[in-house]
């Protein structure tokens, strides 16, 4: 089994910075990805950014490119998300999730942690 637990996370300005932290623990070679995603209020919950195995990095959103950067750190079997020039419309609750080697849905998912960016 993979588990995971997220930290990070908080009340900023627009234009401040936050990291979100990913710690993995479990069977580590069973993992495909490492996705974060979000859910503002009264939307559906998004893919914003993953992370492959081999370390390839994508951005599933326009919106966060040039701005968060998602990577990981192999030796604390943890994955970042940093944000950067953060925007009202960035808030939501952001989760981290994982993508098992031959799953097709994200599974487990982290609790999720309330970012909100004040104008």
């Amino acid at each position: 089994q993979v588990h995971v637990v997220e930290s990070g996370g908080g009340l900023v300005q627009a234009g401040e910075s936050l990291r979100r932290s990913c710690a993995v623990s479990g069977n580590m070679f069973n993992i495909a990805a490492v996705g974060w995603h979000r859910q503002a209020p009264a939307k559906q919950r998004e893919l914003v950014a993953v992370i492959l195995a081999n370390g390839a990095t994508g951005y599933a959103l326009d919106s966060v490119r040039g701005r968060f950067t998602i990577s990981r750190d192999d030796a604390k079997n943890t994955v970042y998300l940093q944000m950067n020039r953060l925007k009202p419309e960035d808030t939501a609750v952001y989760y981290c999730a994982i993508l098992r080697r031959g799953g097709t849905a994200y599974d487990p998912w982290g609790r999720g942690t309330q970012v909100t960016v004040s104008s």
